[in-house]
């Protein structure tokens, strides 16, 4: 990890928007109008999707993919100016919050502004034509690291330009860029806001298996945190959708969690987050018999940074198309923002940044406890994900009277032992 990286940031709640998607007029004034209901809700941190036009060569779908990129210095007209999205970044943080903005230096579309002026900076097949390395993604070509300093100095620039008015960059596929541009990028970033915050799309283990038989650039975890505060969950994304499945035993989940506590540099961030932009949503995605309620729960009780994708909040189904114009329907199902708010609060409130962090469970009752110990106190979390399975779950707990943090009940531990609930429990052990 970044040596300066801190702990902190295992409190931060990030809430990511896709602007075309996020209302029906697909706009930076239209996201002007919520920023006082995410205010509300705890947000601390607001990542937008690619702001940039979109290419128009091998364009995916109508609208276009936002990651196939025309240029890095310029906004979608149909999104507004650049005095529109200046003015909306200046609200958000008018309000309190902060703003990310996503960074894909992996690729550009085919048409784009470098591609036009310096093709020289392009990855080039046997045949001399462009492309990429990931063959699915037909609607961008690989820019190439070891072709000239020259593309180092402009992409750094641009980095160093953005961080002069946001303050935070996620870096689309951050593992297939070497590391020491990234190096460098954060060394010229901090000179202008050394505060900024660098959040790496680190990627699958498969993943790096692949690009490393391609002989191309695939940086591990260990590696990407070498120069980012805070990388994805996708590292062990594998095994949670495997339980979710019924693949696997929670157990082999839960013991991937605990794999990344001696994996990792102790102030090690991880993203942690149910769904994204890429990924089904979880309510989709989970079992008639799962409890989306205690999943969430538990997803925010998980040691790190935490991120709520757009329409999460009212329990959406449908994923928005990458490709088109494709809003969210935010009247299709409940709203339950003011759940998410309170385990906003109990994250920021008592989960520690530093400390002991402990995780385990019960296969048969599908159950899990968290268990955090900091400043002579004991944090524990309690998740039956199951509906339909009940009983008693064991704790590495003394037995006594505990304090729920939720309802302010008094919580009793019996023989090592505590009653399942159909709500999450998170109780401290200050009685």
């Amino acid at each position: 990890m970044a040596i300066d990286s801190s702990v902190e940031l295992r409190n931060l709640v990030l809430y990511s928007i896709f602007i075309r998607n996020f209302s029906q007029e697909g706009t930076f004034r239209a996201v002007e109008a919520e920023i006082p209901r995410l205010k509300k809700m705890g947000i601390d941190m607001i990542w937008f999707l690619p702001h940039y036009p979109i290419g128009m060569v091998k364009r995916k779908g109508q609208a276009g993919s936002p990651y196939a990129i025309q240029d890095y210095r310029q906004v979608h007209q149909d999104l507004g100016s650049r005095e529109d999205f200046i003015h909306l970044i200046d609200q958000i943080h008018h309000a309190g919050m902060k703003v990310m903005i996503d960074i894909v230096y992996n690729h550009t579309s085919p048409d784009s502004f470098l591609k036009q002026r310096h093709p020289d900076w392009f990855y080039q097949k046997v045949d001399g034509s462009f492309g990429n390395h990931i063959g699915e993604w037909t609607d961008i070509i690989d820019l190439d690291y070891d072709s000239s300093p020259d593309l180092w100095a402009y992409q750094i620039e641009t980095l160093v330009e953005y961080a002069k008015v946001v303050d935070g960059f996620r870096c689309d596929v951050a593992s297939l860029i070497p590391l020491p541009f990234w190096q460098a990028a954060r060394k010229a970033v901090k000179e202008v806001n050394p505060d900024l915050v660098w959040l790496a799309e680190s990627v699958e283990p498969s993943f790096i298996l692949e690009t490393r038989k391609q002989g191309i650039t695939g940086l591990s975890d260990s590696e990407v945190y070498q120069a980012f505060d805070m990388t994805y969950d996708y590292d062990i994304q594998g095994d949670f959708d495997a339980y979710l499945s019924g693949q696997q035993p929670l157990s082999a989940y839960l013991n991937s969690v605990n794999r990344q506590n001696w994996t990792y540099p102790s102030n090690f961030t991880k993203l942690r987050f149910l769904e994204n932009h890429d990924q089904a949503r979880i309510a989709a995605k989970i079992k008639p018999y799962h409890s989306l309620e205690q999943i969430t729960a538990f997803n925010f009780f998980l040691r790190g940074a935490h991120l709520i994708y757009n329409g999460q909040e009212v329990q959406a189904k449908h994923l928005p198309n990458l490709f088109e114009k494709d809003p969210i329907d935010w009247f299709e199902f409940a709203d339950w923002s003011n759940y998410l708010s309170e385990l906003i609060r109990i994250k920021k409130e008592y989960i520690p940044s530093e400390g002991s962090f402990e995780i385990g469970g019960d296969d048969d009752l599908e159950a899990i406890w968290i268990k955090y110990q900091a400043i002579g106190r004991s944090l524990i979390g309690v998740f039956a994900l199951n509906k339909e399975k009940s009983g008693h779950l064991s704790l590495p707990v003394p037995d006594g009277l505990y304090h729920h943090l939720s309802d302010g009940q008094t919580i009793r531990i019996e023989q090592g032992m505590v009653a399942l609930s159909s709500h999450p429990l998170y109780f401290i052990d200050e009685i």
